[in-house]
């Protein structure tokens, strides 16, 4: 890659807005500044670096090796290519994009609604947690392995002093390991994947052997410092009066209750869509997924003239991949605006794409998604904590006939309140699907509306 040009006289304001600040934004970010073009950068957070790199306040002193352990230099090449980006782009931190529409995004920073027009857009927002509820996930003591993650990275501390991990994917071991590392309590770690299915994955997962590698000792420290890892478990509840007190899982035929007064969980990823939706961006379904996805070619071009997709708000690939993706979109813009960029560039990064995408195949047969869930998921669970929605409801509602998500939000409300199914949409359609006897995917996706996040009441217009 080109070095970035400095300096305002070099640069030439291009219209050109990305949204997101981790590290598919911010390499984008730097490409365009390598070819004199001056984009602006939004982020939601206050410093960038996304949520694997996520940054600590500036008053905070951990170094980095804590914060980020094997990933420690790949957080610190990325926030310093962030910090040294900041004279040469219109990098907005703490500002929210709740809308889009007509070529414009409705922005919020610190109180204040204002518009910002664009030529080109490259949306790399990232992913959240896939939730799966389990009875008692509303109680205080529960969070979901990203949030638990950023109470350690950003805020520093502990969300309980004997935490439980449960669920499913990388990044359960990864929380877990990083909070014992830190000093905490980790009860136990309930991982829903059989040992098994994480031998039959080997094979695919040597492809990035670096990676697998990691995975790996992660595993391995957390039982060699003595802490219990249970597999093939289904967790069954969590249980407490005002707060988290215990959990309850099945594993084989036996029952088992641990102590513990707080519980992370999550099963792998889901991308945040929302906005390629209100954008108009064409979706297909994505087995591998589990879920609707926004269509991109092999460049980054979504269906949408002008907007480019990268990172895992398009599909979950992980940090390196969002990195090579938002530098690919990057140049594909570049191109499509007629500026001379080096393909054999683009060619490359393609590649290195199709074989994180194999590893990616790996992983998922490593971590299977429990298709049994919906199945024993108990009539009283509540499903969409915003309207109070449960199984039961979800099931009802489909029984009068109702089977596509959208319909079935309007008859019973799940996906309706201030998260808009960021958090319920794929534990709904599941049910959905598995009450009418329907797979995953013909059952739909719930249609992304603004505000795609909670915005306040009152809030000041830019003049």
């Amino acid at each position: 890659m080109r070095q970035p040009r400095t300096g305002a006289d070099a640069m030439k304001h291009s219209g050109i807005v990305i949204i997101g600040a981790g590290p598919a934004g911010i390499r984008a970010a730097q490409t365009l500044v390598a070819y004199g073009l001056q984009p602006c950068l939004i982020d939601e957070s206050l410093r960038g670096g996304g949520q694997v790199y996520r940054r600590q306040p500036e008053n905070f002193t951990r170094s980095a090796k804590a914060l980020y352990g094997f990933e420690a230099s790949k957080a610190q090449a990325v926030h310093s290519t962030l910090d040294r980006l900041q004279a040469d782009i219109d990098y907005r931190p703490q500002t929210l994009v709740w809308n889009a529409e007509a070529q414009t995004l409705d922005t919020l920073h610190d109180g204040v609604a204002a518009q910002l027009p664009y030529t080109q857009l490259i949306v790399a927002t990232g992913a959240t947690d896939r939730i799966l509820p389990v009875p008692g996930w509303t109680l205080p003591g529960v969070y979901s392995l990203g949030a638990a993650q950023i109470a350690l990275k950003f805020q520093g501390c502990a969300i309980g002093e004997r935490v439980v991990f449960a669920g499913s994917g990388p990044l359960l071991y990864l929380v877990a390991y990083q909070y014992a590392k830190a000093g905490a309590n980790v009860a136990a770690v309930l991982d829903s994947s059989p040992l098994s299915a994480q031998t039959r994955a080997l094979p695919a997962l040597l492809g990035q052997p670096a990676t697998l590698a990691k995975g790996l000792y992660y595993r391995g420290w957390l039982t060699a410092h003595g802490v219990p890892v249970h597999q093939g478990v289904h967790l069954q509840s969590i249980q407490g009066n005002q707060r988290v007190q215990s959990v309850r899982w099945r594993q084989g035929d036996k029952d088992k209750t641990l102590d513990c007064d707080a519980v992370a969980f999550a099963h792998a990823l889901r991308s945040e869509t929302q906005l390629a939706d209100l954008l108009g961006c064409a979706f297909s379904w994505s087995d591998l997924n589990r879920a609707w996805l926004p269509t991109r070619d092999a460049f980054g071009r979504s269906s949408v003239e002008g907007v480019y997709l990268a990172g895992d708000g398009a599909g979950i690939m992980g940090a390196d991949a969002a990195e090579m993706a938002g530098e690919l979109a990057a140049l594909t813009l570049l191109s499509d605006t007629g500026h001379q960029v080096d393909a054999a560039r683009s060619t490359a990064l393609q590649h290195q794409l199709d074989a994180i995408q194999r590893f990616r195949h790996g992983l998922e047969t490593a971590f299977p998604f429990p298709e049994d869930w919906a199945a024993n998921a108990p009539d009283s669970l509540t499903v969409c904590r915003c309207e109070e929605v449960s199984a039961g409801e979800i099931r009802q509602t489909v029984e009068q006939g109702h089977w596509e998500i959208n319909r079935v939000k309007a008859m019973c409300r799940v996906g309706m309140g201030r998260c808009q199914g960021r958090m319920c949409a794929m534990a709904a359609t599941e049910i959905v699907a598995q009450a009418s006897g329907r797979d995953v995917a013909s059952v739909g996706r719930l249609r992304g509306q603004a505000p795609i996040k909670p915005i306040p009441f009152g809030v000041e217009v830019e003049p």
